[in-house]
């Protein structure tokens, strides 16, 4: 049973995601004036803060299951320092491919200043709106982990999510391990709209 407290912070995140989704169509000319505020309260009432993402491949062991697992994401609208924090767990779209979403946990954001254990790699900072992105799993190699040792810095406008719940098998699923910041925020998105059954249906064997 979600207490009326859940609910009230929870109907909070939805306006703050609504408003922030409308204002960017806004301002990209993709709706009106008038068009504004029905966007927003269309988006509290019908929308979801989640989504079900499948991730495959080793890279995030063992938060993600070295066959790959289910994922509950919440969406993140506008993606910068204030709402995306080092330590969480991320859906970016891949550098690569742009038919193609990683799943890789945020390592440094603007302003950090990043050493290589190559001596030969002079340091650098990372530039405004930058972030570092890593693997979970420490066996693989920088091409196989396919993160920022790899491609290097990605812009944070490439985030589009932050794991919150994984379902690595029908009976081996829990919350992600994320920044205190970013669970706080989380908790009451996860108690409304966390719905097991409904991942076990869509889980890949």
């Amino acid at each position: 049973m979600v207490s009326l407290s859940t609910w009230c912070r929870y109907f909070v995140h939805k306006i703050e995601y609504s408003f922030t989704l409308s204002w960017k169509s806004y301002k990209r000319g993709q709706i009106s004036d008038r068009e504004l505020q029905d966007a927003v309260w269309k988006n509290v009432f019908q929308g979801k803060l989640t989504y079900l993402h499948w991730s495959k491949g080793e890279a995030m062991a063992p938060t993600i299951g070295e066959q790959g697992g289910t994922l509950l994401v919440r969406k993140i609208p506008s993606a910068d320092p204030n709402r995306i924090f080092v330590g969480d767990v991320i859906v970016m779209k891949d550098p690569n491919r742009s038919d193609n979403y990683l799943v890789r946990r945020l390592a440094a954001t603007e302003g950090y200043e990043m050493l290589s254990k190559d001596e030969k790699d002079e340091p650098f900072v990372l530039e405004k709106d930058q972030c570092w992105v890593l693997a979970d799993n420490e066996k693989l190699k920088p091409k196989e982990a396919k993160d920022s040792r790899l491609f290097g810095p990605v812009p944070m406008t490439d985030i589009v999510g932050r794991v919150i719940y994984c379902m690595r098998a029908a009976v081996d699923h829990g919350p992600v391990q994320n920044s205190y910041h970013s669970m706080r925020k989380d908790s009451p998105v996860l108690e409304v709209e966390l719905d097991v059954d409904d991942m076990v249906k869509n889980h890949k064997t």
